[in-house]
């Protein structure tokens, strides 16, 4: 059964006359990465904030596992948001061992596990006002899942990474969803990087929750993934189905699309030769999530 580890409902909140969100709704189930997305001023950071209590929400409710969210239970969620929240003269290590105090966490070999998970074991005795741009982004992450949060909120985690850091970035998010099974919230510009982790995606529009969609919905609107072109479309199906797995959906009497980009092409090309189906090509198929925003947002603007 699916477990709501967030219900964010109605909430609104203004700055004055300026209305920065307004009536958004969502819910994280465990096991979700749910990248939101959103130009600057949408709306984004404000959502992050009045759910880790770093602003006060008037308008609306949030609960976390289905109580209302309060410092007790906020102590289940890790959060980066806006800038890494560490202490400039203090080592990596002493940062997190500051952390482990204030969390009444005992276990000294857990700061040493995190401090490696993140990649940080040859910059323990390094203060933080020395660290890299990455390696600060690693620092907060380290400070932020020490207690073992049920829910991490990272609120544009990538920005200023190098390619290479952010395909690092990439691998541990997808760790802590896959091994240690945290649900994660994530913001960024990169939008090619939030289609690479997240399972399921939200679009702010001038503080409004516009369209939410599923990476699977997102490729199957986009057409994205393998297009196999055989000469015997419901034999090629059937072995898909059995062998492989993969969702899938049948064009024509040639040609049929499989829902991933991750398949393995010649693995498959083997499949099909070996049970006596033609292969007349395989094409890779992708549009992106950025010409699915920008199509969408596009579509407000023109309404």
């Amino acid at each position: 059964m699916t477990k709501n580890i967030l219900a964010v409902n109605n909430i609104s909140k203004n700055f004055g006359k300026f209305k920065a969100i307004d009536n958004v709704s969502f819910s994280l189930q465990k096991g979700d990465i749910y990248g939101l997305i959103g130009s600057n001023g949408a709306g984004k950071t404000t959502i992050m904030r009045l759910i880790t209590q770093l602003s006060p929400l008037k308008v609306g409710t949030i609960s976390l596992f289905d109580k209302s969210i309060n410092q007790q239970a906020l102590r289940h969620v890790g959060s980066v948001i806006e800038t890494p929240a560490a202490f400039d003269k203090l080592t990596v290590k002493q940062n997190l061992k500051l952390i482990a105090i204030q969390r009444g966490i005992n276990n000294q070999d857990k700061v040493k596990q995190i401090i490696k998970f993140v990649g940080l074991t040859k910059k323990v005795n390094t203060k933080a006002k020395n660290l890299s741009l990455g390696q600060k982004q690693r620092l907060g992450l380290a400070i932020a899942i020490l207690p073992e949060p049920d829910l991490l909120i990272l609120d544009e985690p990538i920005n200023g990474l190098d390619p290479s850091g952010i395909i690092e970035f990439r691998s541990l998010l997808l760790k802590l969803n896959q091994e240690k099974q945290i649900t994660i919230l994530i913001s960024s510009h990169i939008l090619t990087e939030l289609y690479q982790v997240s399972t399921r995606f939200g679009f702010i529009y001038n503080g409004r929750l516009i369209k939410e969609i599923t990476k699977e919905e997102l490729d199957k609107v986009n057409r994205s993934g393998l297009l196999v072109t055989v000469d015997n479309v419901a034999k090629a199906a059937q072995i898909i189905d059995t062998e492989f797995q993969n969702k899938f959906t049948v064009i024509d009497d040639q040609r049929l699309l499989i829902h991933s980009l991750d398949i393995d092409s010649s693995e498959l090309n083997k499949h099909l030769v070996m049970n006596n189906v033609s292969v007349i090509s395989m094409t890779k198929q992708e549009r992106s999530l950025e010409d699915y925003y920008t199509n969408l947002i596009g579509g407000q603007e023109n309404a």
